[in-house]
């Protein structure tokens, strides 16, 4: 593989995804593009292109749709039925090799649904999961399933514990990730019968894991292990929580800051540092969630993503690109 500086990828970009499209999004590609990073912006050329008009577009490139998935359509219906639409055309580009990867802040349903369906699986994986990458104390962790599959079997949580470690070591560069099962004690005997199915499947010597056992809620962020796995519904609500957490903490900070004299100079005196924990907590600076074990790289966005979270997405995913994930795992899961 050339050098990660040297290698050009090329990522298609949902222009017309989420809460602020299309202005935010186009911004967002514009900041990021370059002659290492190249910009496929799909959406409708009569709402992009004013967008454009007087942008430096030498690493961007519109590639046209007719339509666009809301949040309100039903996920697979829409991909099924509106085939021009700014999501499937995306998934298009990279199921035909056009984009390396496929980045939107829109419908979160659709595009695992366009993943599945137009990008296909990787050989050898039944259940792509969602990554998100948390910020732990000690470093970044990888945390899955956040939200793919609501309903698991102890296999599945296998496949993404080899997901997450694949993840881990080419996109985070851990050698030998420790991988954990979240669950409501340390004890093996704890958890429901999912918990329990999983934990003699990960603890198998056979299947080449470094598990080091149940990770408890509290902990998930003190690095006890470097890859934490569960199914997709408990995966999203304890994201959600984390995130709502960090930022109801960080409003808590920033009124008793703003009380008496003293308390100003206080949070005058603080600001750098507290600065500096907002950017670790703050989920744009990661971009998005990632859709591994389909056969290109899907970068899911928040939906509300600024410009600041769609390049930092669109520069992530062209990291993971570079360091082949995509590959990692085909290699990998065959024998699975």
């Amino acid at each position: 593989m050339a050098p990660e500086a040297a290698q050009t990828v090329t990522l298609a970009l949902d222009a017309e995804g989420g809460d602020q499209a299309p202005g935010e999004v186009v911004a967002g590609a514009l900041t990021a593009a370059s002659a290492q990073l190249r910009v496929l912006l799909v959406g409708r050329p009569e709402v992009v292109e004013p967008h454009l008009v007087d942008a430096d577009t030498r690493y961007v490139e519109l590639v046209p749709s007719g339509s666009a998935i809301s949040s309100h359509d039903e996920p697979a219906m829409a991909v099924r039925s509106k085939a021009d639409s700014s999501i499937v055309v995306g998934a298009r580009a990279v199921a035909e090799g056009r984009a390396q990867g496929f980045v939107s802040a829109g419908s979160t349903g659709a595009m695992l649904a366009a993943g599945l369906l137009v990008v296909k699986r990787v050989r050898g994986v039944k259940r792509p999961a969602i990554i998100t990458v948390l910020p732990g104390m000690e470093g970044p962790l990888v945390f899955l399933d956040a939200g793919a599959n609501a309903d698991c079997r102890p296999e599945h949580l296998l496949e993404f514990a080899v997901l997450g470690s694949i993840f881990a070591r080419t996109a985070l560069g851990v050698a030998k990730p420790r991988v954990g099962l979240l669950n409501i004690g340390e004890e093996e005997t704890k958890g429901n019968e999912l918990a329990l199915g999983a934990y003699p499947l990960l603890a198998d010597p056979a299947r080449g894991l470094r598990f080091v056992g149940n990770v408890e809620g509290r902990d998930l962020l003190f690095n006890t292990a470097d890859v934490v796995v569960t199914d997709g519904f408990t995966g999203n609500v304890a994201l959600k929580l984390l995130e709502g957490t960090a930022r109801a903490l960080l409003l808590r900070v920033r009124s008793a800051a703003e009380g008496d004299l003293r308390s100003k100079v206080g949070g005058l005196l603080l600001r750098p540092a507290l600065r500096r924990v907002r950017q670790v907590l703050d989920p744009e600076e990661y971009g998005g969630t990632y859709l591994l074990g389909v056969r290109g790289l899907i970068v899911i966005c928040h939906g509300n993503s600024s410009r600041k979270a769609i390049a930092n997405a669109l520069l992530f995913g062209a990291g993971a690109v570079r360091r082949g994930i995509v590959q990692a795992v085909s290699e990998e899961l065959g024998g699975l």
